[in-house]
């Protein structure tokens, strides 16, 4: 039995990839660069559902990532950092899922804008500004915060309130550690 939830989990963290590397890839110039909407991000909210879908959402962001490099809209460094801001995301969002406002995971909804903000603001920052103050990596990092605000806290509360309502959340997760 518990092989058989173990092959499901990997088959659904898996599936959470796919989807991921489908939406960023497929949605290519809005998903890279220094302004970006990477809808795929809006996944990140499965986190609050259960940890197996973390490395999902991990491996995902690793190969839209390399995808990304390959496309050249990308650069190699950010298959290491991106890839880390999205694990440390999926982290905290999991972690802060039993707080929530009006029945929404707010607080976990903000890892991702947080972490991507700053993590991914400053790689932007460091590496395609000239100019290194304090207020041009505000900057990078308003411009990445907004598109992942877009993504986690609308798409992804959509989401989220979607898998809710019709019940698919459990169905997927089943077996899996729940919120």
């Amino acid at each position: 039995m518990k092989s058989s939830t173990n092959v499901r989990h990997l088959a659904l963290g898996g599936l959470i990839a796919a989807v991921y590397v489908i939406l960023s890839v497929g949605l290519a110039p809005i998903s890279y660069g220094p302004v970006q909407l990477r809808v795929a991000e809006a996944l990140t909210i499965l986190a609050v559902l259960s940890p197996v879908a973390i490395p999902g959402l991990t491996v995902g962001c690793l190969l839209a990532n390399l995808a990304g490099v390959y496309l050249g809209m990308s650069l190699p460094l950010d298959v290491v950092i991106g890839t880390l801001a999205t694990f440390l995301a999926a982290v905290a969002s999991y972690g802060l899922r039993r707080f929530t406002i009006g029945g929404l995971p707010l607080l976990s909804g903000l890892m991702p804008v947080l972490f991507n903000a700053v993590i991914v603001g400053w790689e932007l920052w460091y590496f395609f500004t000239e100019v290194h103050t304090l207020g041009t990596f505000l900057l990078n990092a308003f411009w990445v915060g907004i598109g992942e605000l877009i993504a986690v806290m609308v798409l992804g509360m959509i989401l989220y309130k979607v898998l809710q309502k019709c019940g698919l959340g459990r169905v997927l997760f089943s077996g899996a550690r729940q919120a």
